[in-house]
């Protein structure tokens, strides 16, 4: 009896028209079974959030006709729910999220809709990997980090992630340097410096629109070891993302200031 090709579901924050996302489905043809679910619209920073107010609609994409896809009016997120709970007849053994047209190092991965598609799969035990590449141009030419993609693709569906634990992996701009290779690494301690353009609407109202400049905290020199210093090397950048926001060492410390009470 011939056993069955692993199932991969593919999903992206840039919309399911992306170059990113294209070259993501031939690659995961590779492996298995591929479902595409992906936003009908680009849904970037859009971090966890679901649809909760409004109808989802679902509509089938075709590109080629051999592999089955579906355009969402929904975030990344909610993709990966309808993908689990309405669209697949089994469970997905792999999500690949991506590639997303811009990094999600440091803690651009709370904000980021690639990571969060990729965060919901690992909180329902499947083994889901997000990948971004650091250039923003539609038009770049994202075939080098296809060795690395199967690479890491490979290595996951012979070794699954713990439950709870996804994969955020990060290309330097492969348009203007050659990846070195892969660091496993840990998410640099940098916040993003917001600045708002400020203008008017027809109507006269007042508008802002959000920009701003990555800050890195860390010196190289304290920062060998994390996905900033990696990408600037010309490496691929590897981190474990792990589903837990408690500040463990803390706990104590409030127990200690009075704020547990009996």
């Amino acid at each position: 009896m011939n056993e069955k090709r692993p199932l991969i579901l593919v999903t992206n924050d840039d919309g399911i028209q992306a170059p990113g996302i294209r070259l993501l489905i031939k690659t995961a043809e590779e492996f298995g079974e591929v479902v595409v679910v992906a936003p009908d619209s680009p849904q970037s920073a859009k971090s966890h959030s679901i649809t909760t107010l409004n109808p989802i609609s679902i509509r089938r994409y075709v590109v080629h006709p051999e592999i089955t896809e579906y355009s969402c009016s929904g975030t990344p997120v909610d993709c990966v729910k309808i993908a689990i709970h309405k669209l697949l007849d089994r469970k997905p053994d792999l999500i690949l999220s991506g590639i997303n047209h811009g990094t999600n190092s440091s803690t651009s991965v709370i904000y980021s809709g690639t990571m969060a598609a990729a965060i919901e799969g690992s909180m329902n035990n499947i083994p889901s990997i997000g990948f971004s590449v650091d250039n923003y141009h539609l038009t770049v030419d994202f075939s080098p980090v296809v060795p690395f993609l199967r690479e890491i693709i490979t290595k996951v569906l012979q070794n699954p992630l713990p439950v709870n634990i996804s994969l955020n992996v990060n290309f330097p701009n492969v348009a203007e340097t050659s990846i070195k290779g892969i660091k496993v690494c840990r998410s640099a301690n940098g916040f993003w410096h917001e600045q708002f353009v400020d203008g008017n609407e027809p109507h006269g109202r007042k508008t802002f629109w959000l920009t701003g400049t990555f800050t890195n905290r860390e010196a190289d020199s304290e920062a060998e070891d994390s996905d900033e210093f990696a990408l600037k090397q010309g490496y691929a950048s590897l981190v474990p993302i792990k589903v837990d926001f408690t500040a463990y060492p803390y706990i104590e410390t409030l127990k200690l200031q009075g704020f547990e009470k009996e």
